[in-house]
């Protein structure tokens, strides 16, 4: 059997794009895999929120076979792929004659979108689930929203659960470290708080500013990652100057696992959410850094002792600056949450068995349907 693989790959900007270069290779074990063949035997979608997965999306649209939903909300990627008639007649495909009027006023209104919760509502996933052998996604919250809008009609569309993968990196030693965090100022004491990747509205970066900024502890805040938005960036640049602030750009693999290592808590906030599962997160778990997260569906697999979650609502700031501040006090607490996260990930998210529960999906679709994915 050939797999085609489509998918966005480095230097394109984005987790996507690096979470394949990952996953080819292991793929390659399992059997043949060609990058975007001209012929294949099923063919596996990498579609993320945004236009970099344009075509991708259209391909698989037009040629199904498997798809990896990063983000089970699609509605941000039709807002940058389509014109205003194209989104509308697609909004009341999704919804029915009677959204007509909430879909023109959304097209409208689309500079709102980023974090306006009526966009996550409408995930927009109906085509894609009524045409594709089998969709993957990554965390429950990703399947709900799947299965609520493949068709009765559909039934053969598989929605499968795969973890996102995790795969040891080959870490700087703990005297690389210490001398790493002492170039950045920080002394031993000093807890460090990492918020790494593009930064968005829905990462909440103005809340953990301000959380952060509340507390009196020896800490240092991270920000890592280029802005999506020219008007979010201008509207954090003053607290981004905090002398307890440090401020990089993106950060390729050799850099980013540099700060990692040198991280004593990981950000990883979500609201709205896209159903995502965040690769940093999972890879910050997997190198036994405690990760506070927005609560919610997408973290159901993991333990409730692995990780901290944050509740959104009026008493949002105030309960992450109690956590920043008690983490700060108790650092064995934080080492000890990152002891089971790292066992979790092992358990659960090793890049082989994730690969190999992949092909399976591969196969078994491939066998459910006649070679189809040839020009």
């Amino acid at each position: 059997m050939k797999v085609g693989f489509f998918s966005p790959m480095p230097p394109a900007p984005t987790g996507v794009a690096d979470y394949s270069a990952a996953l080819l290779p292991l793929l390659r074990i399992c059997g043949a895999v060609d990058i975007a063949p001209s012929e294949c035997d099923i063919a596996l979608y990498h579609v993320g929120n945004n236009t970099l997965h344009r075509d991708i999306y259209r391909q698989a649209i037009t040629r199904p076979g498997v798809v990896v939903l990063h983000d089970a909300v699609l509605q941000h990627l039709m807002l940058g792929m389509l014109d205003s008639i194209e989104y509308l007649e697609e909004f009341v495909y999704n919804y029915g004659e009677s959204s007509r009027d909430l879909g023109r006023q959304l097209w409208e209104q689309r500079a709102r979108s980023g974090a306006d919760v009526r966009y996550f509502a409408r995930p927009m996933l109906k085509r894609i689930a009524t045409v594709s052998r089998a969709i993957i996604v990554h965390n429950p919250a990703a399947a709900a929203l799947v299965h609520e809008h493949v068709p009765e009609h559909a039934p053969h569309a598989l929605v499968i659960e795969i973890p996102h993968f995790f795969e040891p990196p080959a870490l700087p030693s703990s005297e690389e470290t210490a001398r790493f965090r002492e170039s950045l100022g920080l002394t031993p004491e000093t807890l460090l708080i990492g918020a790494f990747g593009h930064q968005r509205e829905t990462k909440r970066l103005a809340v953990l500013l301000r959380a952060f900024q509340q507390s009196s502890a020896d800490t240092r805040l991270l920000v890592s990652g280029e802005f999506v938005s020219n008007t979010l960036e201008s509207a954090i640049a003053p607290r981004l100057q905090h002398p307890r602030v440090i401020r990089t750009p993106y950060l390729p693999e050799p850099e980013f696992w540099r700060y990692a290592a040198a991280t004593d808590l990981c950000i990883n906030l979500r609201y709205p959410s896209a159903a995502e599962t965040s690769g940093i997160a999972i890879r910050m778990m997997g190198i036994g850094k405690p990760v506070i997260f927005t609560a919610g569906e997408a973290l159901d697999r993991i333990p409730a002792n692995a990780c901290l979650r944050l509740d959104v609502g009026p008493e949002e700031e105030k309960m992450l600056a109690g956590y920043i501040s008690w983490l700060a006090e108790n650092r064995e607490a934080g080492r000890e949450i990152g002891l089971r996260a790292a066992a979790h990930i092992a358990q659960h998210h090793a890049a082989k068995k994730v690969a190999r529960e992949y092909w399976n999906v591969l196969v078994e679709a491939g066998q459910a349907q006649p070679s189809t994915n040839k020009d």
